[in-house]
């Protein structure tokens, strides 16, 4: 078998901040740290926090009063912000800043009273987080089909954001309908498109025109990863999702001498290399990179979390000089 790697691929800038924080937080507080929902949607990364010390919880009611708290990379509502302040939980933002973009995006346009249509899926916790920082009037659709059901109060006064894990082809048809129907609508410019989306779509796509099937490392409760997986199959090849190297199907091998492999923006790079060495042992050869785009987009960490661990250095190295 020939191997192919897709470049780039997955942790994006937004997953590696996320996942910092949550180590970070447990070397400065130590365990347990508590995070709101799953930090990322990747089930290694979890198990692998949970290890550590993070405890994942669904309810602020399971975090004891003034415990840190981390909220996931996907963000929140503004109820849930102000839940934890009321409960006095040391609160440590993980939202992507890209995701946070959006909220301020969406919380702008309902300021200058325009009806906010969300373009995204509903039960997605990003979607959701979006949908609760916006006060006014607001909608979540994701086919075009739907556009023709929206009745805004003001047909005139009509903006929309869109969810950061759907690329601009994700999008275009949704928004081109939402035009069509509402001329005078506003929204955000092509930049605002979160970039590690759309460069893994079109990763995966040059990927496919190279192989004749096509391994997609990640969960299956990740939105990026499943349309990775969606995106080499509509271009014409065979495509499936996995979690790590245990969910290769050797029936998927059979007649496909060409193995094309990508990750979504969750999955760690080990859990990729694991696939490439199960490929090996079952007769791949040496794994051909992908031409991409070299991502160098890097997010600062939070700064109350910094400040918290440049004391807690400052005071351990007093404590080794003491002694």
């Amino acid at each position: 078998m020939e191997l192919f790697l897709a470049q780039p691929r997955g942790f994006c800038a937004g997953v590696v901040r996320a996942v910092d924080i949550v180590e970070l937080a447990l070397q400065v507080y130590k365990p347990p740290i508590y995070v709101f929902h799953e930090i990322v949607h990747n089930h290694h990364v979890v198990t692998d926090l949970e290890r550590k010390g993070a405890v994942f919880i669904d309810q602020l009611g399971e975090v004891p009063s003034g415990a840190v708290t981390i909220f996931s990379a996907h963000g929140v509502p503004d109820q849930v912000v102000a839940e934890a302040r009321k409960r006095q939980l040391n609160i440590i933002d993980a939202t992507c800043p890209l995701v946070t973009k959006v909220h301020l995006q969406g919380q702008r346009y309902s300021q200058r009273g325009y009806a906010v249509v969300i373009v995204g899926h509903m039960d997605h916790q990003e979607v959701i987080g979006t949908k609760g920082s916006i006060d006014g009037e607001v909608y979540v659709l994701s086919t075009p089909e739907e556009v023709a059901g929206l009745n805004p109060s003001n047909p005139e006064k009509v903006a929309y954001v869109t969810q950061t894990t759907l690329s601009l082809d994700d999008t275009r048809d949704v928004i081109r309908a939402l035009k069509a129907r509402f001329p005078n609508i506003v929204g955000p410019g092509l930049d605002d498109i979160c970039y590690a989306t759309q460069n893994r779509q079109n990763a995966v796509r040059d990927l496919a025109q190279q192989v004749d099937l096509v391994l997609v490392v990640g969960s299956s409760n990740s939105s990026n990863t499943n349309r990775l997986r969606d995106v080499a199959q509509q271009s014409g090849v065979a495509a499936y999702l996995i979690q790590d190297e245990t969910g290769i199907d050797l029936q998927w091998l059979v007649d496909k001498p060409r193995i094309g492999i990508t990750a979504g923006a969750s999955a760690p790079e080990r859990l990729v290399q694991g696939v490439i060495r199960k490929l090996q042992e079952l007769g791949g050869g040496e794994v051909q990179l992908m031409d991409g785009i070299d991502e160098s987009t890097v997010f600062r960490l939070p700064r109350q979390l910094l400040e918290a661990s440049l004391i807690a250095t400052s005071q351990q190295s007093a404590i080794e000089q003491c002694n």
